[in-house]
């Protein structure tokens, strides 16, 4: 226990990280209400939930696309133009958005525009990873520091929805958009005002590929295993609601779905406190497996009450997991590509959580919610033997 406080203790001892580390979780919160703003949203618009979910699906796909290329000029020319262009042009996007039935948008336009959203957002989760990266060259503060940023980015995916809930409750209908369109007005400048930006660093200049950080084949090999993995997350978000419904009540989706988050940040706060002799390439494919484990006993639960604390267990692995992928693109990428890795990571992520969501949804109709959770287990333990590979590769 001792070890565990002087690890949070040392990390934030050093100036400006306690501001940095609370202003990550403001400036992260688009990430949880973007989307299901954008969602509410239009289906009111529209009456299609259809139509609405194609449309967060595109602003998904445009920011895969677009979001290594942000990460490259960012390696190049230094984070704050990106941030200044993105931080303007997709909170105007998104205002358009919001604005849309009193402006007439057609479909077609109200596609254009959320696709601008996507391709616009400002690249903060990669950003706050490399300038914890450039800050601290320690390894174990950095593993604290990474551990600390995943159960950031698990609050605001539990915290997002929350307050989206209650803008449906007490707002008027564009209520939930718009609180999405405050958080993305703020972010960017919670990003200057955190004083991190000074930590940047440039690095030597050299010879550049096409490929960039690609090149690597280490890195493929982690992205082919985040893939994998966030397809099993992609999974439990359609499972839970099912199993909710399956179960008499529709509210044990979105508890079951908090309990894991929980179970996450608390995993991520321990992992971050531990030493481990083991490499981070041993230690990925174990805790990869070990996520499997909690996901197979899913099967055979059919109440509630009891599935929680296994939805608890299951959740206590998926940080530390995604503390040891970041921790991992960190080492692997060459100072040149730094953010321009962790952007590839951000589309493996988002794409694994995309094609999760696709084959669960497919899945669920024909076996139930036993289907998502079979492919959560399945794909937790395929990418637990992607993540093999790198142990024989180092």
């Amino acid at each position: 226990m001792r070890s565990f406080r002087a690890r949070y203790a040392a990390l934030f001892a050093r100036p400006d990280m306690l501001r940095f580390a609370a202003l990550s979780l403001p400036m992260r919160m688009p990430i949880g209400t973007v989307g299901l703003g954008t969602l509410l949203h239009l289906r009111e618009l529209t009456g299609s939930i259809a139509f609405a979910g194609s449309i967060v699906g595109a602003q998904f796909v445009a920011m895969a696309a677009t979001s290594p290329i942000l990460g490259r000029i960012a390696d190049r020319r230094g984070p704050r133009g990106v941030l200044i262009a993105t931080g303007v042009v997709c909170p105007l996007a998104l205002a358009a958005l919001l604005a849309a039935g009193p402006l007439g948008l057609s479909r077609g336009a109200i596609l254009a525009v959320a696709l601008v959203v996507g391709a616009s957002a400002p690249p903060l989760t990669v950003l706050v990873r490399t300038l914890w990266r450039m800050r601290l060259p320690d390894p174990a503060l950095r593993q604290t520091a990474f551990a600390l940023d995943a159960v950031v980015l698990e609050l605001a995916y539990t915290i997002g929805p929350a307050l989206i809930a209650l803008a449906v409750a007490v707002g008027p209908p564009g209520a939930p958009l718009a609180l999405a369109l405050a958080f993305t007005v703020a972010a960017v400048p919670l990003m200057f005002a955190s004083g991190a930006l000074a930590w940047w660093t440039r690095s030597e200049p050299g010879e550049r590929h096409l490929l960039g950080p690609l090149r690597d084949t280490r890195l493929l090999v982690l992205f082919a295993a985040t893939f994998t993995l966030t397809m099993a997350f992609g999974g439990i978000e359609v499972g839970y609601p099912d199993f909710g419904r399956a179960s008499g009540a529709d509210a044990w989706g979105p508890a079951l779905i908090a309990v894991c988050s929980v179970g996450s940040a608390i995993g991520g706060l321990v992992y971050g406190g531990l030493h481990f002799r083991a490499s981070l390439a041993r230690q990925l494919p174990v805790v990869m497996a070990l996520m499997a484990i909690p996901f197979v006993a899913h099967l055979p639960v059919s109440n509630p009450w009891l599935l929680a604390p296994v939805a608890f267990v299951a959740g206590a692995m998926i940080a530390p997991a995604m503390t040891v992928v970041s921790l991992l693109v960190s080492e692997f990428s060459p100072p040149e590509y730094a953010t321009e890795a962790f952007t590839w990571s951000a589309t493996a992520i988002v794409t694994g959580l995309g094609v999760g969501m696709s084959i669960a949804g497919v899945l669920v109709e024909r076996h139930g919610p036993n289907g998502a959770f079979a492919l959560a287990a399945a794909s937790a333990f395929a990418a637990a033997c992607f993540a093999l590979a790198l142990r024989a590769r180092r």
